[in-house]
């Protein structure tokens, strides 16, 4: 097949060293290409896929990997395509974040077009991928298993109990009461508080605490409810709060036993007692019980404990300025100079939400500067404050740090841990939270403003958490997930009508290590764009998506004796661990099938390689595609190369760029190609023969994130035949 002048959109974007994934659809205008005398006898080659003895390989199919919008323009990728393979691949457009919408929206309405312009070629369509980790829409994921917020009734409410005594408890009447309070006596007598008062004087002449040592909430609403009796009716008068700040109160009381309830505010936010005064009652007052409640809508937050050693500072409310409670990182022996560069990093958290201002000082207490750090937010979790400067001339012969804790102006609890702070590059400050046994005086000072406000190392703390939203259990997220999975699976399997045969059920299941033994799945890591679908569904994470595609496959026109499905994943061939992730995956998928109903079909090795120069180096790699081969045969299950490529390592292991392949290099990466052909022709049973992917049509150039530059295609650039398309095609024939 000769091209003089196409246009070219079929090269491969980056991924992991893992797996080239993903198909660029840049454009290439590329004008006819000077012969090369070298290649000439490529010319005489017949398109690939006649090359194929059918008789001989029944179930074989020669695939590839297109870009589905190139293939739509029915240019040259869609003529490449067609003349040369049985089979195509799906970049990304068959991929969940493809498909599936920020809120959810799932549109097959590309995947419909690629189906239809499959089925008018007669072209077979490999479905890539039902699960994978990549490519996922994370952003939907994540909020179907986020807190979910527990419905309350904005009406009701709840009872609080600050305080309560029942006087059963005690032996004697211990607390205050006046000294001048006439004849009254005092006394515990049958679980009750007996006041006697054999004449009248004043109300306020006979008065009494009936508790003490209560903290209450200036300002909030209280209720106070006393169960009593007397020989006589009236009403106790009194107050409740300190000696000052105090909420009058009135209880009557009558002849028969009753439990009375009053509503007061709180006066005060220091200890507060009941102060009752009878003076006017002429005879014997009982008291039973004492209780202070207050209401509160339901629970809109719950406190849980936080066991990390961090810096605790306590403030009390402000009296008169931010600086009222301060805090500081003191750097003893070290001065600011302007133009200094500073860098601070620290986890911080509050009881309330606040937002810090910081100043320079000299010594603690010494105040330099308004300006210094910034202001510092701080929240009911955790977060990392980092921030970085140049110091200024205000800055000049300061050494610390000035926290004005008061800035939030009400009392509060503040948390610091893991405090970095580098001047010009050097570390003056660098702790976990205090480590347990150290010394916090390099950078706290002990000469805080208040009594009030204690400095401490703690071995943890509370940390504040809605309670209206809980977390899901891992049985829930696994049910959410589960149904997610069945809604995408069925709207695929709709979308392709039961067109579409055979698909990588899982993609790059399998971890590389432990080493030594089966490797694990892999595992959520350090990129946030990832979603494991194994971390919530454990190793159902297979069985799932593998039930799903066989039930609506059927229901969607399928006929389910045709459906193949697909492990698919990297590194298999790989020399340096002797194929144990190939021998890890068969062993998983011995535990997948172990229910007695999950059936996977085949192994799919992605196979992204490359020729060695190195002849030691070659021969390795040689050796353990054959044990590869060997492994996926003795599986029993269909085997499929799904992602070949072929890359160059010169003699000193670099990768080699198109432009500086030689003729003889190329010669031996077609001969490369021949023999894994010929190998998976000879390895591989019959039966067992599904196919081999050529994933590069072309080049990549050198803009490519997947292996950027480099020979890994069938053709160049130009759309010229390479030595490796000679190679794939006597190997197909079984030269």
């Amino acid at each position: 097949m000769k091209f003089n002048k196409y246009y070219l959109g079929l090269t491969l974007l980056p991924m992991l060293a893992s797996c080239a994934d993903y198909l660029d659809t840049n454009n290439y205008i590329v004008e006819k290409p000077a012969s090369i005398a070298e290649f000439e006898y490529l010319n005489d080659y017949k398109p690939l896929k006649e090359y194929i003895d059918r008789s001989a390989h029944p179930g074989f199919t020669l695939g590839t990997g297109v870009g589905v919008d190139d293939y739509l323009k029915q240019g040259s990728v869609y003529l490449l395509t067609n003349s040369n393979f049985d089979m195509m691949t799906a970049g990304n457009a068959m991929k969940y974040a493809s498909c599936v919408a920020d809120d959810g929206t799932m549109n097959f309405g590309k995947v419909m077009d690629f189906v239809d312009a499959a089925k008018a070629a007669n072209m077979q369509i490999y479905g890539h991928t039902l699960c994978w980790h990549a490519q996922q829409n994370t952003k939907w994921l994540n909020s179907l298993i986020a807190d979910k917020e527990i419905e309350m009734d904005p009406d009701a409410m709840n009872e609080v109990v600050d305080f309560e005594l029942d006087f059963s408890s005690m032996n004697e009447y211990t607390f205050w009461h006046q000294p001048e309070a006439g004849p009254a006596e005092f006394s515990i007598e049958d679980g009750c508080l007996k006041i006697v008062n054999p004449e009248a004087v004043n109300f306020w002449e006979v008065q009494y605490f009936t508790f003490d040592n209560v903290t209450l909430e200036k300002g909030k609403e209280y209720q106070l409810t006393v169960e009593l009796k007397a020989t006589a009716e009236g009403a106790v008068q009194g107050n409740v709060g300190g000696w000052s700040d105090n909420a009058n109160i009135r209880i009557p009381y009558t002849t028969d036993w009753e439990k009375k309830t009053i509503t007061f505010t709180s006066a005060t936010d220091d200890i507060t007692h009941g102060l009752f005064q009878t003076g006017d009652l002429v005879g014997t007052i009982w008291y039973k019980s004492i209780k202070i409640t207050h209401q509160e809508a339901p629970v809109s937050e719950i406190t849980v404990w936080d066991t990390r050693d961090c810096l605790q500072v306590i403030t009390d409310d402000m009296k008169e300025a931010a600086w009222d409670s301060q805090f500081w990182l003191v750097f003893d022996g070290v001065t600011f100079n302007a133009g200094d560069k500073w860098e601070v990093s620290m986890e911080v958290r509050a009881n309330e939400p606040a937002s810090i201002g910081t100043q320079v000082h000299k010594s603690a207490g010494d105040y330099l500067h308004w300006s210094a750090i910034g202001n510092v937010p701080f929240t009911k979790s955790w977060t990392t404050f980092t921030a970085s400067g140049d110091c200024t001339a205000e800055w000049a012969g300061g050494y610390s740090i000035a926290f004005n804790l008061n800035d939030y102006a009400k009392a509060n609890e503040y948390y610091f841990d893991n405090i970095s702070f580098k001047l010009n590059g050097q570390e003056l400050v660098k702790n976990s939270a205090c480590d347990q046994g150290g010394s916090t005086e390099c950078y706290v000072s002990k000469e805080c403003r208040k009594d009030l406000m204690p400095t401490r190392i703690v071995d943890g703390c509370f940390t504040v958490i809605k309670s209206n939203m809980q977390p899901l259990t891992p049985d829930e997220k696994k049910e959410v997930l589960t149904a997610e999975m069945e809604r995408w699976v069925k709207g695929m399997m709709d979308a392709t009508g039961g067109y579409v045969k055979a698909w990588d059920v899982v993609n790059e299941a399998i971890s590389g290590g432990p080493w030594g033994q089966r490797y694990d799945l892999q595992h959520a890591g350090d990129n946030p764009n990832d979603f494991f679908w194994q971390d919530y569904l454990g190793d159902d994470f297979v069985r799932v998506p593998v039930k799903f595609a066989r039930q609506y496959f059927a229901e969607n026109g399928g006929n389910p004796d045709e459906l193949k499905l697909f492990v698919n994943d990297y590194n298999l061939e790989s020399d340096w661990d002797d194929n144990q992730k190939l021998k890890s995956l068969i062993d998983w998928i011995k535990q997948w099938e172990s229910d007695g109903e999950t059936v996977i079909d085949g192994i799919g090795s992605q196979m992204h390689i490359s020729y060695y120069m190195n002849p030691q180096t070659q021969k390795s790699k040689e050796d353990h595609i054959v044990k590869m081969l060997e492994l996926m045969a003795a599986s029993g299950k269909l085997c499929r190369i799904t992602e070949l490529d072929m890359g160059l390592v010169d003699e000193n292991g670099n990768s080699v760029k198109s432009e500086d392949v030689t003729v003889e290099q190329h010669k031996l990466m077609g001969e490369h190609y021949k023999w894994i052909v010929k190998k998976y022709f000879e390895i591989i049973p019959q039966a067992q023969q599904f196919g081999i992917c050529q994933w590069c049509q072309t080049d990549a150039p050198e803009s490519s994130g997947w292996r950027g530059g480099e020979p890994v295609g069938l053709w160049n650039l130009n759309l010229q035949r390479k030595p490796a398309y000679g190679g794939m095609a006597d190997g197909l024939e079984g030269k």
